[in-house]
């Protein structure tokens, strides 16, 4: 889906993502769930705070390995992991994603990233998740 690069814009696609990978929920564990819910958020707020207003395109992807969300935005900047000084307000977006994906990462593109995390199932899913909104690879 794409949306604008404002907190709105972000807000919308954010709500969708939830409701799709709650909708996956009986297939995937509760844990799983609330971390993919977070780490999606994360990532649209980064791209809403670094795309300056530019247009944000995200999806979430479910197959028999895993779990896979994507943001693009259009700013080039490479994403930095840190860990903040305590009383900054910002800056932790990035280390909620380490902590909990198990992978994630950063794609350059012509004219941005493409900003991604992965969740992987300890054994393929059975039986196979329906189609849903957001597309299922």
């Amino acid at each position: 889906m794409s949306v604008s690069g404002t907190p709105a814009g972000a807000a919308s696609a954010r709500q969708q993502i939830a409701k799709a990978i709650r909708a996956w929920g009986a297939f995937l564990e509760p844990e799983l769930l609330d971390a993919a819910e977070l780490v999606a958020a994360e990532l649209l707020a980064n791209a809403v705070q670094h795309a300056d207003g530019g247009p944000i395109t995200a999806g979430a992807y479910l197959n028999n390995k895993g779990l896979r969300i994507v943001v693009i935005d259009t700013n080039s900047d490479t994403p930095q992991v840190g860990l903040p000084d305590a009383d900054e307000e910002d800056g932790r977006g990035l280390f909620l994603v380490a902590a909990l994906a198990d992978r994630h990462g950063f794609d350059p593109l012509p004219s941005g990233k493409r900003c991604w995390a992965e969740f992987e199932f300890g054994a393929p899913l059975l039986p196979v998740a329906p189609h849903l909104p957001l597309q299922r690879s």
